[in-house]
């Protein structure tokens, strides 16, 4: 039996939001998360956008399984955490500028090993140090890994594990065994909350497990938060404080909180958003 092929014009795959529109859907998923339930009439407000609009973000959210619907509004699905697709339209100018002033605190007239964690901070992070030599990466996150996968230059090792659906994250007793099995001069992550009472924190306890497993075989840990997350506790966590040698976040961030980390042998670097990383972004 033949088949015949499709048509050059025929795809199957859905097309990817715009980027203003990938941001809102990331702004309609927060209001939900915090607020719990909303009426569309409430969304409309807080969103400025007409309800016809907000009927089709809500129908892609819908199907995506991020939210469900109610009588005349919906309520999240997600729980407390963003899935990872919809990160990085959040504090993009925080983020990349973070990037930046981390990338550049690591040493460059030698070899390095470095393990870096999940999330769209540390996979901007991941591309900074692109361009380096003499690097290697250890990952257990596919978005850090698709950042640099591609780059000649870069020695990039993937752990095993089982994909966490909403960070895209390896995680479990073999990501953990792969970590338990080398030793790296340093390990950056990202975070949910890092604080001096707390230290660093995420939303998952199998997550939090293997980051753990990361950072005890890394001779240094660097924290890479933009300023919303400082100051702030998640249920499941990663590292003390004082486990911390180097944070980075963006002045936004709580001065009272970096002053207590600090305290704690914290050294945190500010970085600049300059109107140069913005016109880049635009």
């Amino acid at each position: 039996m033949s088949t015949a092929a499709l048509p050059a014009h025929h795809s199957w795959q859905p097309s990817a939001p715009s980027p203003r529109r990938t941001q809102r859907l990331a702004e309609i998923l927060d209001l939900l998360t915090t607020r719990g339930a909303m009426s569309v009439g409430a969304l409309c407000g807080e969103l400025q956008v007409s309800p016809a609009t907000l009927r089709r973000d809500m129908t892609h959210l819908q199907d995506q399984g991020l939210v469900s619907r109610t009588r005349g509004g919906a309520r999240a699905n997600t729980g407390p955490e963003l899935p990872v697709r919809l990160r990085d339209t959040k504090s993009p100018l925080a983020k990349h500028a973070i990037a930046v002033t981390a990338a550049a605190l690591l040493p460059t007239d030698r070899p390095l090993a470095v393990a870096i964690g999940g999330g769209s901070t540390t996979a901007e992070v991941a591309r900074e140090l692109g361009h380096r030599q003499r690097l290697t990466i250890v990952t257990n996150a596919l978005t850090t890994a698709a950042a640099v996968a591609a780059r000649p230059n870069l020695q990039v090792i993937m752990t095993g594990g089982v994909i966490r659906a909403s960070s895209f994250e390896l995680v479990g007793s073999l990501a953990e065994n792969a970590f338990n099995g080398i030793n790296v001069n340093l390990a950056i992550l990202g975070a949910d909350g890092v604080s001096a009472a707390h230290g660093v924190t995420t939303h998952d306890h199998t997550e939090a497990r293997t980051n753990h497993a990361m950072v005890t075989h890394a001779h240094r840990l660097m924290v890479v938060a933009d300023g919303s997350k400082v100051g702030q506790t998640t249920v499941a966590k990663v590292a003390d404080a004082s486990e911390i040698d180097i944070l980075v976040t963006d002045p936004s961030a709580d001065p009272d909180e970096l002053a207590r980390l600090t305290g704690l042998g914290v050294t945190v670097h500010l970085a600049r958003i300059s109107a140069d990383v913005s016109l880049r972004l635009s």
